[in-house]
């Protein structure tokens, strides 16, 4: 059995023990969009005790929030957010690389030209989140009444600690 039926099978289990219950409204009912890393040892619902239907969670390779910003204005937009966390972590794997080691990767992999990719890593973690808050607090397509937080979660001590 692959992994991706193995999953299938998961979620006939986890549908049929919860049977039918009640959907939770589409707009988020926290009213808060997190964006944070793709890594599997994040878990924001239970890193930060929500529920289904509480928050959106937009997730990509390093939490970054230029490629969030898409759905952060539709978040905002058409589902009524008011605040973004931002929260990336210790041991990224985006602090690994450089842009032109993973272009070199590809191409040594693939055969593949991939130098027009920015990958966006980063080199400092904590001047990173501050430069993603900046990002999006600067952006004109996020207003000024949203709250935007930036956090850094240890994976080691599974604590956030507020950066900008």
């Amino acid at each position: 059995m692959s992994v991706i039926d193995e999953l299938v099978e998961a979620n006939r289990h986890f549908a049929d023990a919860l049977g039918q219950v009640e959907r939770p409204a589409l707009p988020p009912r926290r009213r808060v969009a997190i964006v944070t890393c793709m890594d599997a040892r994040i878990v924001p619902a239970r890193i930060f005790g929500l529920e289904e239907g509480d928050a959106h969670v937009i997730r990509n390779a390093g939490g970054r929030t230029a490629e969030a910003l898409r759905s952060l204005v539709i978040s905002q937009r058409l589902l009524g957010t008011e605040a973004v966390m931002v929260v990336q972590h210790t041991d990224c794997g985006m602090l690994t690389f450089r842009n032109e080691d993973l272009h070199a990767k590809v191409q040594q992999d693939l055969g593949q030209d991939a130098s027009d990719i920015d990958f966006l890593p980063f080199p400092d973690l904590d001047d990173n989140v501050r430069a993603d808050v900046e990002l999006l607090k600067g952006s004109p397509l996020i207003p000024d009444t949203i709250e935007i937080r930036g956090f850094v979660y240890d994976v080691g001590s599974r604590r956030v600690r507020e950066v900008s």
